[in-house]
């Protein structure tokens, strides 16, 4: 392929407080720092990107990377969140000793999205057990054991004694699942999978009630970590109301891209105009912001 995403690079998340969310996610989550006073992101030196960030670094759990900036005055994460609200964005992290890691993230900080702790999914939502919770700044994250025979290969190949393995997907709750995947396949991504989960488990992960929820993994040229969308057929959510780049809930998924300017094209030609925040070069590499159809943040990047 001459042009479109290849593998999902890292995930950004911002914070109003960059020492906390270090602290919680070595400590809690078992993240290494790999650089702590890193470089401020490529897409945030884009003209009408938002202000400056006052602090970067860089972590990784096994081979995946999270980026958290600190923006000082940043828009805190908007209070009574639920899962199917449309700024919605977790992190799933595959876990070795469920109970072990949930034990530690709470003691840590962490605020409990689900009911009654991990929920153990019936077979034909994939047999995982799940528990979702919340950082110190509000963002969701995800626990996620997979059994024998499920998941992504990488997983059950990795042998390890650590409780944490990695980052196996980001999940965006999303109010129109096929305008989302339509816009998702003009930037080279194509569906992996698309199932229906429902039922009390459900329910209880996402702390909401009469749950239906599509659930569809897109992928470029690796699987993980990848992207899922979640189109809650109900309980319907709310429209993200925030257009604020450097805000809490202002998640982003970078992605390596070749022929950016193609596929900027393409959402253009198909009606996805408005998508496009801001493009240019940033240290001889183009690099593009974009904002998804529900408002969920997307980073191009050809530098890497």
């Amino acid at each position: 392929m001459s042009h479109g995403v290849q593998a999902l690079l890292r995930i950004g998340r911002n914070t109003a407080d960059l020492d906390r969310a270090l602290a919680f996610y070595c400590d809690a989550l078992g993240f290494r720092v790999d650089d702590a006073n890193a470089a401020p992101p490529a897409w945030t030196r884009l003209p009408g990107a938002g202000s400056p960030p006052t602090r970067c670094a860089q972590l990784s759990l096994g081979a995946q990377r999270l980026e958290l900036t600190e923006f000082a005055d940043a828009e805190p994460y908007p209070a009574d969140s639920d899962s199917c609200d449309l700024w919605f964005q977790h992190c799933a992290i595959v876990v070795n000793d469920m109970q072990a890691v949930c034990t530690r993230a709470t003691q840590h900080g962490a605020a409990p999205i689900s009911r009654d702790g991990p929920q153990h999914l019936p077979p034909f939502t994939g047999s995982v057990i799940a528990w979702k919770f919340r950082d110190p700044d509000g963002h969701p994250l995800e626990l996620i054991h997979f059994p024998a025979g499920t998941g992504d290969p990488i997983w059950q190949a990795l042998h390890t004694y650590a409780s944490t393995l990695g980052i196996d997907h980001s999940a965006i709750s999303v109010g129109d699942a096929q305008r989302s995947i339509a816009f998702h396949e003009l930037l080279g991504l194509y569906v992996a999978s698309h199932g229906l989960n429902r039922g009390f488990e459900q329910q209880r992960l996402d702390d909401l009630d009469d749950v239906e929820v599509d659930v569809v993994a897109l992928q470029g040229t690796t699987r993980a970590p990848h992207l899922e969308l979640l189109g809650y057929r109900q309980p319907r959510g709310r429209a993200n109301p925030s257009t604020d780049t450097t805000g809490i809930a202002a998640d982003r998924v970078i992605w390596q891209a070749q022929g950016i300017d193609v596929l900027l094209d393409a959402l253009t030609d198909g009606d996805f105009t408005d998508a496009i925040i801001a493009s240019g070069f940033v240290d001889g590499a183009i690099v593009a912001l974009l904002r998804d159809p529900d408002g969920h943040l997307v980073v191009l990047d050809e530098s890497e």
